[in-house]
């Protein structure tokens, strides 16, 4: 049975369709690049730490909620919400999304219409031509140029939302900084304001003594010069406190001096639990290091688009319509036109042009490759320096409490014998003195520890789930 030409064309027309719509992708296909602590599975300065209950082993969403500190938990939501530092990154991140669907609308064709209305005057009188038609063109993606496209595109919207995801971890450990900065000086201005109250007892106890006859002048001298630094600390305090209080503001978006400090005075928030296991596994999580990766995707697939400029482009194209000198015209089949056919486009010759373009694509991919290894390196210092100044800390606090309580048994003493007349009221200031240095140093040690506490919890990503597969092309801090 002879088979018409209209169903030959048919069966050999579709599998070439299929052909050309599947194309296939030049370039190499991507791999995730391997790292110097690929390997490691914890890390070095977490040998020695005795594992304790209640010690978290992973880093929860929500990590400044460890700390205790209600207002913290209460103005960290405002982060999102009126941070302008993390505005500018959903707009960058905003802009990456129109891209990649940008990419994504080579993949289909192109329509468009055209309408003209020329009056033409000649010798034998004036013409008037009406034309209207319509246009289509379809690049086939035979070689793959668009699929690394939007495949370079979707790297690049993964990578901007990571780094969205990086500026709002930032923000959020400057504000958890600010904010315990904050409660150091606090709780050194309740400190100093005790010191104050001892040292106008001191120099009441100091001025009836010396009515008395009991001390020399200089003793009251020595307890007015003590009273007075105290307070010029007091006030430097003051000053220092304001511009950090300041900074929590800007942080969340208002104007300095517009949150309310209100109540506890002298807290200070619980030292967050040290996670008793790091696996590297952890840092690949870390947002910073996910756009690093991210960016090496994207870089790769640009190469495949610089291979698939030594390929011919072949466009299918298509128009029709129609053009008279009136309008009643149109339907009448000799003022109908058309054309349809396919256009095959290769350059043959263009001074090095496209292998200059491919070999920076090349050293684009390896620049990100070394990018990536160097932040995976820089994440792994930045925990091990974490880890280290929290052992550090963790002795050095112990040993300055012992300090403390020396200095303040020594201060007792001291004061006994001075008010029984059996030493100078130099002995005096010194041994206050000691105990307010001593006192002021452990608050400072309390507030470094909290301080390298947030800094190991960022460094491990701050809870940061990563990207998947319901995040892809969202834009929301």
């Amino acid at each position: 049975m002879t088979k018409s030409f209209s169903t030959v064309r048919c069966q050999l027309g579709v599998p070439l369709l299929a052909m050309l719509l599947a194309g296939c992708a030049m370039g190499p296909d991507y791999v995730r690049p391997d790292t110097p602590g690929q390997t490691q599975a914890a890390f070095g300065q977490l040998d020695g730490w005795t594992p304790a209950a209640g010690l978290v082993r992973e880093v929860e969403t929500d990590w400044w909620k460890a700390f205790g500190d209600a207002r913290l938990d209460a103005w960290m939501p405002e982060i999102e919400l009126s941070n302008q530092t993390l505005a500018q990154a959903v707009a960058r991140a905003r802009q990456s999304a129109a891209l990649a669907a940008a990419a994504q609308a080579d993949f289909y064709p192109q329509v468009g219409s055209n309408a003209s209305l020329t009056r033409q005057g000649t010798a034998s009188g004036v013409n008037n031509q009406f034309g209207l038609s319509a246009n289509a063109s379809w690049l086939p993606d035979i070689w793959g140029r668009v699929s690394r496209q939007v495949e370079a595109g979707r790297a690049d919207l993964d990578a901007s939302q990571a780094d969205l995801a990086a500026v709002k971890l930032a923000m959020q450990l400057q504000l958890a900084q600010q904010v315990f900065g904050v409660r150091v000086l606090d709780a050194q201005k309740v400190v100093l304001e005790g010191a104050v109250q001892a040292y106008l007892r001191s120099l009441q106890l100091t001025q009836n003594q010396y009515e008395a006859g009991l001390v020399a002048r200089s003793d009251v001298v020595q307890a007015q010069t003590q009273l007075k630094v105290a307070r010029v600390q007091l006030s430097e305090l003051e000053w220092q406190r304001a511009q950090m209080e300041h900074a929590v503001s800007v942080l969340l978006g208002r104007t300095p001096g517009a949150l309310d400090w209100a109540g506890q005075p002298g807290f200070m928030p619980s030292l967050a639990p040290v996670p008793t296991l790091v696996p590297s596994i952890w840092l690949a999580s870390r947002p910073d290091i996910v756009a690093a990766e991210r960016r090496v995707a994207a870089a790769n697939a640009r190469i495949g688009v610089a291979q698939t400029a030594w390929f011919p482009d072949l466009t299918l194209g298509g128009s029709g319509g129609w053009q008279g000198s009136r309008a009643s015209q149109w339907l009448s089949a000799p003022y109908r036109i058309w054309s349809l056919g396919p256009a095959l486009a290769l350059t043959l010759f263009d001074g090095g042009k496209r292998s200059a373009a491919l070999e920076q694509a090349e050293a684009q991919y390896d620049e990100t490759v070394a990018a990536y290894r160097q932040k995976v390196l820089d994440a792994f210092r930045e925990v091990e320096d974490a880890l280290a100044v929290l052992r550090v800390l963790e002795t050095e606090a112990g040993q300055q409490a012992q300090v403390v309580a020396l200095a303040e048994e020594g201060e007792r003493l001291v004061y006994n014998r001075y008010q029984s007349g059996m030493v100078s009221f130099l002995e005096v200031t010194v041994a206050q003195n000691t105990t307010l240095a001593a006192q002021r140093t452990m608050l400072d040690l309390e507030g470094r520890r909290l301080d390298a506490a947030v800094k190991l919890l960022a460094a491990l990503g701050g809870g940061w789930q990563g990207l998947d597969d319901a995040q892809s092309g969202r834009v929301t801090p």
